[in-house]
Protein backbone atom coordinates (compact mmCIF):
# COMPACT_ATOMS: atom_id res chain seq x y z
CA UNK A 1 0.00 0.00 0.00
CA UNK A 2 2.76 2.39 0.88
CA UNK A 3 4.46 1.99 -2.47
CA UNK A 4 1.22 2.84 -4.29
CA UNK A 5 0.85 6.11 -2.40
CA UNK A 6 4.48 7.14 -2.64
CA UNK A 7 4.54 6.48 -6.37
CA UNK A 8 1.42 8.59 -6.94
CA UNK A 9 2.70 11.50 -4.88
CA UNK A 10 6.05 11.40 -6.66
CA UNK A 11 4.25 11.95 -9.97
CA UNK A 12 2.52 15.11 -8.74
CA UNK A 13 5.58 16.33 -6.85
CA UNK A 14 6.28 16.34 -3.10
CA UNK A 15 4.03 15.49 -0.19
CA UNK A 16 5.31 11.96 0.38
CA UNK A 17 5.51 12.23 4.16
CA UNK A 18 1.82 12.95 4.74
CA UNK A 19 0.69 10.44 2.13
CA UNK A 20 2.92 7.75 3.58
CA UNK A 21 1.52 8.30 7.06
CA UNK A 22 -2.03 7.99 5.75
CA UNK A 23 -1.17 4.79 3.91
CA UNK A 24 0.84 3.19 6.68
CA UNK A 25 -1.99 3.41 9.23
CA UNK A 26 -2.59 -0.34 8.96
CA UNK A 27 -6.09 -1.10 10.26
CA UNK A 28 -6.65 -3.67 12.96
CA UNK A 29 -8.80 -6.75 12.50
CA UNK A 30 -10.91 -6.61 15.64
CA UNK A 31 -14.31 -6.59 13.92
CA UNK A 32 -15.24 -10.15 12.95
CA UNK A 33 -14.45 -10.90 9.32
CA UNK A 34 -13.20 -7.39 8.57
CA UNK A 35 -11.46 -7.30 5.20
CA UNK A 36 -9.86 -4.09 3.94
CA UNK A 37 -8.92 -3.40 0.34
CA UNK A 38 -5.83 -1.69 -1.02
CA UNK A 39 -5.52 2.05 -0.49
CA UNK A 40 -5.65 4.47 -3.40
CA UNK A 41 -4.44 8.03 -3.12
CA UNK A 42 -6.99 10.81 -3.42
CA UNK A 43 -4.49 13.60 -2.63
CA UNK A 44 -1.38 14.03 -0.48
CA UNK A 45 -2.36 12.88 3.01
CA UNK A 46 -5.76 11.52 1.89
CA UNK A 47 -6.37 7.87 1.03
CA UNK A 48 -9.43 5.90 0.01
CA UNK A 49 -10.18 2.21 0.42
CA UNK A 50 -13.10 -0.20 0.58
CA UNK A 51 -13.82 -2.79 3.24
CA UNK A 52 -16.29 -5.54 4.00
CA UNK A 53 -17.43 -7.50 7.02
CA UNK A 54 -20.27 -9.74 8.10
CA UNK A 55 -22.73 -8.43 10.66
CA UNK A 56 -25.54 -10.21 12.42
CA UNK A 57 -27.91 -9.15 9.61
CA UNK A 58 -25.63 -10.24 6.78
CA UNK A 59 -22.65 -8.88 4.83
CA UNK A 60 -21.88 -5.17 4.81
CA UNK A 61 -19.66 -3.25 2.43
CA UNK A 62 -18.19 0.15 3.15
CA UNK A 63 -15.99 2.99 1.96
CA UNK A 64 -13.32 4.74 4.00
CA UNK A 65 -11.37 7.98 3.71
CA UNK A 66 -8.21 8.31 5.82
CA UNK A 67 -7.10 11.90 6.42
CA UNK A 68 -3.65 12.77 7.79
CA UNK A 69 -4.04 16.12 9.55
CA UNK A 70 -0.26 16.41 9.94
CA UNK A 71 -0.04 17.04 6.19
CA UNK A 72 0.02 20.85 6.15
CA UNK A 73 -1.89 21.12 2.88
CA UNK A 74 -4.82 19.13 4.27
CA UNK A 75 -7.67 20.79 6.16
CA UNK A 76 -11.18 19.83 7.22
CA UNK A 77 -14.26 22.03 7.38
CA UNK A 78 -18.03 21.85 7.52
CA UNK A 79 -19.94 21.45 4.27
CA UNK A 80 -23.38 23.06 4.34
CA UNK A 81 -25.70 24.83 1.87
CA UNK A 82 -24.78 28.35 3.05
CA UNK A 83 -27.55 28.60 5.65
CA UNK A 84 -28.64 26.37 8.52
CA UNK A 85 -32.22 25.79 7.40
CA UNK A 86 -31.56 24.19 4.01
CA UNK A 87 -30.36 20.92 2.42
CA UNK A 88 -28.21 19.87 -0.54
CA UNK A 89 -26.66 16.61 -1.79
CA UNK A 90 -23.08 16.10 -0.58
CA UNK A 91 -21.71 15.84 -4.14
CA UNK A 92 -23.08 19.32 -4.91
CA UNK A 93 -21.64 20.75 -1.71
CA UNK A 94 -18.31 19.08 -2.52
CA UNK A 95 -18.21 20.51 -6.04
CA UNK A 96 -19.16 23.96 -4.80
CA UNK A 97 -16.31 24.03 -2.28
CA UNK A 98 -13.74 22.06 -4.30
CA UNK A 99 -13.12 19.40 -1.66
CA UNK A 100 -11.23 16.20 -2.44
CA UNK A 101 -13.48 14.05 -0.26
CA UNK A 102 -16.31 14.12 2.22
CA UNK A 103 -19.26 12.44 3.90
CA UNK A 104 -22.72 13.49 5.03
CA UNK A 105 -23.06 14.77 8.57
CA UNK A 106 -25.64 15.39 11.28
CA UNK A 107 -29.23 14.17 11.62
CA UNK A 108 -31.76 16.85 10.68
CA UNK A 109 -35.36 18.03 10.81
CA UNK A 110 -36.63 16.06 7.84
CA UNK A 111 -40.39 15.73 8.35
CA UNK A 112 -43.24 17.18 10.40
CA UNK A 113 -46.12 14.70 10.19
CA UNK A 114 -47.04 15.45 13.81
CA UNK A 115 -47.53 19.18 13.18
CA UNK A 116 -49.88 19.80 10.23
CA UNK A 117 -49.19 23.10 8.51
CA UNK A 118 -45.70 23.38 10.01
CA UNK A 119 -42.85 23.07 7.52
CA UNK A 120 -39.77 20.99 8.15
CA UNK A 121 -36.73 23.26 8.26
CA UNK A 122 -33.99 20.87 7.11
CA UNK A 123 -31.84 22.20 9.98
CA UNK A 124 -29.45 19.83 11.81
CA UNK A 125 -29.91 18.55 15.35
CA UNK A 126 -26.58 19.42 16.96
CA UNK A 127 -24.24 22.39 17.09
CA UNK A 128 -22.41 23.49 13.96
CA UNK A 129 -19.22 25.49 13.42
CA UNK A 130 -17.83 26.36 9.98
CA UNK A 131 -14.53 28.13 9.34
CA UNK A 132 -14.28 28.90 13.06
CA UNK A 133 -17.67 30.65 13.06
CA UNK A 134 -20.54 29.30 15.18
CA UNK A 135 -23.66 28.64 13.08
CA UNK A 136 -26.10 27.05 15.52
CA UNK A 137 -26.62 25.37 18.89
CA UNK A 138 -28.22 22.04 19.85
CA UNK A 139 -31.94 21.31 20.12
CA UNK A 140 -33.32 19.69 23.31
CA UNK A 141 -32.67 15.94 23.44
CA UNK A 142 -36.36 15.04 23.11
CA UNK A 143 -36.55 17.02 19.86
CA UNK A 144 -33.73 15.15 18.10
CA UNK A 145 -34.05 12.92 15.03
CA UNK A 146 -32.07 9.69 14.72
CA UNK A 147 -31.72 6.28 16.42
CA UNK A 148 -31.55 5.52 20.12
CA UNK A 149 -28.26 6.70 21.57
CA UNK A 150 -25.91 5.15 24.13
CA UNK A 151 -26.08 6.20 27.76
CA UNK A 152 -24.88 9.66 28.73
CA UNK A 153 -25.12 11.16 25.24
CA UNK A 154 -26.26 14.76 24.67
CA UNK A 155 -27.36 16.67 21.58
CA UNK A 156 -24.43 18.99 22.43
CA UNK A 157 -21.94 16.24 21.46
CA UNK A 158 -19.83 17.13 18.42
CA UNK A 159 -17.02 15.85 16.28
CA UNK A 160 -14.68 18.76 15.65
CA UNK A 161 -11.29 19.80 14.37
CA UNK A 162 -9.62 22.52 16.39
CA UNK A 163 -7.73 25.56 15.20
CA UNK A 164 -4.71 23.47 16.28
CA UNK A 165 -5.58 21.01 13.44
CA UNK A 166 -6.34 18.24 15.94
CA UNK A 167 -9.59 16.27 15.69
CA UNK A 168 -11.54 15.45 18.84
CA UNK A 169 -14.91 14.57 20.34
CA UNK A 170 -16.30 17.43 22.40
CA UNK A 171 -19.47 19.16 23.55
CA UNK A 172 -20.57 22.66 22.59
CA UNK A 173 -22.82 24.52 25.01
CA UNK A 174 -24.65 27.72 24.17
CA UNK A 175 -23.67 30.73 26.26
CA UNK A 176 -25.85 33.70 25.37
CA UNK A 177 -27.77 36.65 26.75
CA UNK A 178 -30.35 39.23 25.74
CA UNK A 179 -29.81 42.56 27.55
CA UNK A 180 -32.30 45.43 27.55
CA UNK A 181 -31.46 48.21 29.98
CA UNK A 182 -30.96 46.60 33.38
CA UNK A 183 -32.85 43.44 32.39
CA UNK A 184 -31.01 40.35 31.20
CA UNK A 185 -32.49 37.15 29.73
CA UNK A 186 -30.65 33.89 29.22
CA UNK A 187 -30.54 32.83 25.58
CA UNK A 188 -31.54 29.17 25.26
CA UNK A 189 -31.49 28.78 21.50
CA UNK A 190 -29.43 29.86 18.50
CA UNK A 191 -30.48 29.14 14.90
CA UNK A 192 -32.16 25.86 15.86
CA UNK A 193 -35.42 24.23 14.77
CA UNK A 194 -36.62 23.57 18.33
CA UNK A 195 -36.40 25.73 21.45
CA UNK A 196 -36.59 24.53 25.06
CA UNK A 197 -39.97 25.05 26.70
CA UNK A 198 -40.05 28.56 28.19
CA UNK A 199 -36.96 29.62 26.26
CA UNK A 200 -35.79 32.38 23.96
CA UNK A 201 -33.86 31.76 20.72
CA UNK A 202 -31.86 34.06 18.45
CA UNK A 203 -32.02 33.75 14.65
CA UNK A 204 -29.44 35.43 12.42
CA UNK A 205 -28.77 35.62 8.69
CA UNK A 206 -27.12 32.18 9.00
CA UNK A 207 -30.54 30.63 9.67
CA UNK A 208 -31.89 31.25 6.18
CA UNK A 209 -35.50 31.74 5.09
CA UNK A 210 -37.08 28.67 6.74
CA UNK A 211 -40.07 29.27 9.00
CA UNK A 212 -39.28 29.97 12.65
CA UNK A 213 -42.66 28.59 13.75
CA UNK A 214 -41.23 25.06 14.09
CA UNK A 215 -39.05 26.30 16.97
CA UNK A 216 -42.14 26.59 19.20
CA UNK A 217 -43.52 23.07 18.54
CA UNK A 218 -43.02 19.95 20.66
CA UNK A 219 -41.49 19.86 24.13
CA UNK A 220 -38.10 19.04 25.59
CA UNK A 221 -39.20 15.40 25.95
CA UNK A 222 -41.72 14.92 23.16
CA UNK A 223 -41.04 16.05 19.61
CA UNK A 224 -44.64 15.29 18.61
CA UNK A 225 -46.27 17.44 21.31
CA UNK A 226 -48.47 20.32 20.03
CA UNK A 227 -47.03 23.69 19.17
CA UNK A 228 -47.05 26.30 21.92
CA UNK A 229 -49.99 28.71 22.04
CA UNK A 230 -47.90 31.36 23.78
CA UNK A 231 -45.25 32.74 21.43
CA UNK A 232 -43.66 36.08 20.64
CA UNK A 233 -41.14 37.41 18.12
CA UNK A 234 -38.98 40.52 18.32
CA UNK A 235 -36.86 41.90 15.48
CA UNK A 236 -33.69 43.71 16.52
CA UNK A 237 -31.83 45.70 13.87
CA UNK A 238 -28.49 47.31 14.68
CA UNK A 239 -29.17 46.96 18.38
CA UNK A 240 -32.68 48.40 18.44
CA UNK A 241 -36.14 46.77 18.39
CA UNK A 242 -37.81 47.48 15.05
CA UNK A 243 -40.81 45.12 15.06
CA UNK A 244 -42.77 42.72 17.29
CA UNK A 245 -45.25 39.92 16.55
CA UNK A 246 -47.21 37.33 18.48
CA UNK A 247 -46.40 34.61 15.96
CA UNK A 248 -42.99 33.52 14.66
CA UNK A 249 -42.47 34.38 11.01
CA UNK A 250 -40.40 33.23 8.08
CA UNK A 251 -38.14 34.77 5.46
CA UNK A 252 -34.47 35.60 5.35
CA UNK A 253 -32.99 37.52 8.27
CA UNK A 254 -30.90 40.44 6.93
CA UNK A 255 -27.31 40.85 8.04
CA UNK A 256 -27.08 43.09 11.06
CA UNK A 257 -30.49 41.86 12.25
CA UNK A 258 -31.35 39.34 14.97
CA UNK A 259 -34.83 37.87 15.35
CA UNK A 260 -35.71 36.73 18.88
CA UNK A 261 -38.34 34.00 19.27
CA UNK A 262 -39.83 33.07 22.63
CA UNK A 263 -42.28 30.44 23.83
CA UNK A 264 -44.26 30.30 27.11
CA UNK A 265 -42.21 32.16 29.75
CA UNK A 266 -39.72 33.28 27.14
CA UNK A 267 -42.56 34.78 25.08
CA UNK A 268 -43.83 36.70 28.09
CA UNK A 269 -40.32 38.04 28.75
CA UNK A 270 -39.94 39.21 25.14
CA UNK A 271 -43.37 40.85 25.14
CA UNK A 272 -42.00 43.46 27.54
CA UNK A 273 -39.64 44.78 24.86
CA UNK A 274 -40.93 47.82 22.97
CA UNK A 275 -40.22 49.13 19.49
CA UNK A 276 -37.31 51.55 19.66
CA UNK A 277 -35.77 49.97 22.77
CA UNK A 278 -32.04 49.20 22.73
CA UNK A 279 -31.22 45.49 22.95
CA UNK A 280 -27.88 43.67 22.99
CA UNK A 281 -27.84 40.01 21.92
CA UNK A 282 -24.74 37.86 22.49
CA UNK A 283 -24.37 34.19 21.59
CA UNK A 284 -21.31 31.90 21.90
CA UNK A 285 -20.65 28.17 21.71
CA UNK A 286 -18.29 27.04 24.45
CA UNK A 287 -16.34 23.77 24.08
CA UNK A 288 -16.00 21.54 27.11
CA UNK A 289 -12.83 19.64 26.26
CA UNK A 290 -10.36 21.99 24.61
CA UNK A 291 -9.62 25.15 22.68
CA UNK A 292 -11.37 26.82 19.77
CA UNK A 293 -12.84 24.63 17.03
CA UNK A 294 -12.40 25.41 13.35
CA UNK A 295 -15.28 23.11 12.44
CA UNK A 296 -17.78 20.96 14.29
CA UNK A 297 -21.01 19.08 13.69
CA UNK A 298 -23.44 16.97 15.67
CA UNK A 299 -24.13 13.26 15.94
CA UNK A 300 -23.21 11.04 18.88
CA UNK A 301 -20.15 9.14 20.14
CA UNK A 302 -20.02 5.34 19.97
CA UNK A 303 -16.35 4.71 20.84
CA UNK A 304 -14.06 6.47 23.34
CA UNK A 305 -10.45 5.55 24.02
CA UNK A 306 -10.91 2.29 22.18
CA UNK A 307 -13.98 1.23 24.19
CA UNK A 308 -17.56 1.08 22.94
CA UNK A 309 -19.98 3.24 24.89
CA UNK A 310 -22.42 1.46 27.16
CA UNK A 311 -25.93 0.86 25.89
CA UNK A 312 -25.16 0.75 22.17
CA UNK A 313 -27.92 -0.90 20.14
CA UNK A 314 -26.73 -4.40 19.23
CA UNK A 315 -29.92 -5.50 17.45
CA UNK A 316 -30.95 -2.97 14.78
CA UNK A 317 -29.06 -3.13 11.50
CA UNK A 318 -28.91 -0.01 9.33
CA UNK A 319 -26.84 1.76 6.72
CA UNK A 320 -24.38 3.96 8.64
CA UNK A 321 -22.07 6.94 8.28
CA UNK A 322 -19.39 7.52 10.91
CA UNK A 323 -16.18 9.40 11.64
CA UNK A 324 -13.22 8.18 13.67
CA UNK A 325 -10.23 9.80 15.35
CA UNK A 326 -6.81 8.19 15.87
CA UNK A 327 -3.16 9.06 16.47
CA UNK A 328 -3.96 11.60 19.21
CA UNK A 329 -6.29 13.47 16.90
CA UNK A 330 -3.89 13.68 13.95
CA UNK A 331 -5.74 11.11 11.84
CA UNK A 332 -9.40 11.26 10.83
CA UNK A 333 -11.44 8.39 9.37
CA UNK A 334 -14.62 9.04 7.37
CA UNK A 335 -16.84 6.02 6.66
CA UNK A 336 -20.05 5.29 4.78
CA UNK A 337 -21.70 1.94 4.09
CA UNK A 338 -23.34 0.90 0.88
CA UNK A 339 -27.11 1.24 0.91
CA UNK A 340 -29.81 -1.37 1.18
CA UNK A 341 -30.15 -1.74 -2.59
CA UNK A 342 -26.75 -3.47 -2.57
CA UNK A 343 -26.45 -4.84 0.98
CA UNK A 344 -29.66 -5.35 2.93
CA UNK A 345 -28.35 -5.88 6.44
CA UNK A 346 -26.23 -2.90 7.40
CA UNK A 347 -24.59 -2.81 10.84
CA UNK A 348 -25.83 -2.34 14.37
CA UNK A 349 -24.32 0.54 16.35
CA UNK A 350 -22.35 -1.98 18.41
CA UNK A 351 -20.97 -3.52 15.21
CA UNK A 352 -20.16 -0.08 13.84
CA UNK A 353 -18.14 0.77 16.96
CA UNK A 354 -16.25 -2.52 16.60
CA UNK A 355 -15.63 -1.89 12.91
CA UNK A 356 -14.29 1.61 13.56
CA UNK A 357 -11.95 0.21 16.21
CA UNK A 358 -10.85 -2.51 13.79
CA UNK A 359 -10.14 0.08 11.12
CA UNK A 360 -7.84 1.94 13.51
CA UNK A 361 -9.97 4.52 15.35
CA UNK A 362 -9.60 5.25 19.05
CA UNK A 363 -12.74 7.41 19.16
CA UNK A 364 -15.72 7.17 16.82
CA UNK A 365 -18.80 9.28 16.16
CA UNK A 366 -22.04 8.14 14.54
CA UNK A 367 -23.52 10.42 11.89
CA UNK A 368 -26.79 10.35 9.96
CA UNK A 369 -27.33 7.06 8.13
CA UNK A 370 -29.94 5.32 6.02
CA UNK A 371 -30.75 7.23 2.85
CA UNK A 372 -28.42 10.05 3.92
CA UNK A 373 -25.22 7.93 3.94
CA UNK A 374 -22.93 9.28 1.22
CA UNK A 375 -19.17 9.33 0.69
CA UNK A 376 -17.60 11.26 -2.19
CA UNK A 377 -14.13 11.81 -3.60
CA UNK A 378 -12.94 14.20 -6.29
CA UNK A 379 -10.04 14.30 -8.68
CA UNK A 380 -7.93 17.21 -7.34
CA UNK A 381 -7.14 18.27 -10.91
CA UNK A 382 -10.56 19.66 -11.76
CA UNK A 383 -12.85 16.62 -11.84
CA UNK A 384 -16.29 16.51 -10.31
CA UNK A 385 -17.17 14.73 -7.08
CA UNK A 386 -17.88 11.02 -7.46
CA UNK A 387 -20.23 9.21 -5.09
CA UNK A 388 -18.26 6.15 -3.97
CA UNK A 389 -20.91 4.26 -2.02
CA UNK A 390 -24.32 3.13 -3.24
CA UNK A 391 -26.90 5.31 -1.44
CA UNK A 392 -30.13 3.68 -0.34
CA UNK A 393 -32.86 4.28 -2.89
CA UNK A 394 -30.33 4.58 -5.70
CA UNK A 395 -29.74 8.33 -5.45
CA UNK A 396 -28.27 10.91 -3.07
CA UNK A 397 -30.47 12.50 -0.47
CA UNK A 398 -30.24 16.23 0.17
CA UNK A 399 -28.72 16.65 3.66
CA UNK A 400 -28.15 19.45 6.15
CA UNK A 401 -24.36 19.29 6.36
CA UNK A 402 -21.26 17.15 6.05
CA UNK A 403 -17.52 16.93 6.57
CA UNK A 404 -15.30 18.13 3.73
CA UNK A 405 -11.59 17.42 3.19
CA UNK A 406 -9.61 20.17 1.46
CA UNK A 407 -6.12 20.08 -0.04
CA UNK A 408 -4.29 23.19 -1.14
Amino acid sequence: MLSVLVAWVSLVGGGTAGAARAASAAPGREAAGLRVGAVSAVAPGVGYREFSLKGRHGPAHGHLLTVDLRERRVSVDLLYPGVVGARSPISQLADRRGVVGGVNGDFFNIAEEQHPGVEATGAPVGPAVAGGRPLKAAVPYGQRFGPETPRGVSTEDVLGVGTDRVARLDRLRLDGTVRAGEDELELSGFNQYALPVGGVGAYTSDWGSASRLRATCGTDRDRAAPCSRTTYEVTVKRGRVTAVSRRPGRGAVPRGTVVLVGREGGARDLSRLEVGEEVDVVQRLRPREGGALRCALGGFPILRDGRALGGLDAATGAVRTAAGVADHGHRLYLLALDGRAAYRGGLTLAELASAMRGLGADDAFNLDGGGSSTLVTRDPHGGRATVRNHPSGGAERAVANGIGVFVG
